[in-house]
């Protein structure tokens, strides 16, 4: 199973692909989109857009996983958020593939074991799980993070599932 996870932003939108078997999983690549703040949001838009798409054919995912949007103080960097969020869901969605969402808190639990860890944490466990050469840039790490929380729910939904349908053949409750 590869996944691509995605770290949206309306600056800097950061991404990681991951092949995922079992307990195994290896990095295909990683990296970032930088736009510049300068150019106005519907060119960022298109630019993250186009920029995925050409990811998604080159490196072939069969699932994304998008990091859902925070509601914070600035109701007009959530609303950034949240477009640039957009256009990488399109991106995916126009490729076909299924996406999923996460927040922050369940990434960061996922990966490092506790919902409120800070960024260098992230990069440093990345680096670590993954056996980089170096920290990930913040941005990418965490796409690479996404990533890897959506590979690790979905084989725990392949090793529960059977496990629920085979108590409800034998009469249980799931």
């Amino acid at each position: 199973m590869r996944v691509i996870g995605i770290d949206p932003g309306s600056n800097v939108t950061g991404w990681g692909v991951i092949d995922g078997l079992g307990q195994r999983q290896q990095v295909v690549e990683y990296g970032t989109i930088r736009l510049d703040g300068k150019e106005p949001l519907p060119m960022r838009l298109h630019q993250i857009h186009a920029q995925l798409v050409s990811l998604i054919q080159r490196l072939q995912p069969h699932e994304m996983a998008v990091e859902e949007v925070f509601v914070s103080q600035n109701v007009q960097s959530a609303l950034k958020l949240g477009h640039a969020r957009g256009a990488a869901i399109v991106a995916g969605a126009q490729m076909g593939l299924p996406i999923a969402e996460y927040t922050a808190m369940q990434v960061k639990k996922a990966v490092v074991g506790y919902g409120r860890a800070e960024k260098n944490q992230m990069q440093e466990m990345m680096r670590m799980l993954l056996n980089l050469d170096k920290k990930p840039a913040q941005d990418a790490a965490d796409g690479l993070a996404i990533a890897m929380c959506h590979l690790n729910q979905r084989q725990w939904h392949q090793q529960t599932l059977p496990a629920a349908i085979l108590g409800l053949q034998r009469g249980g409750r799931a």
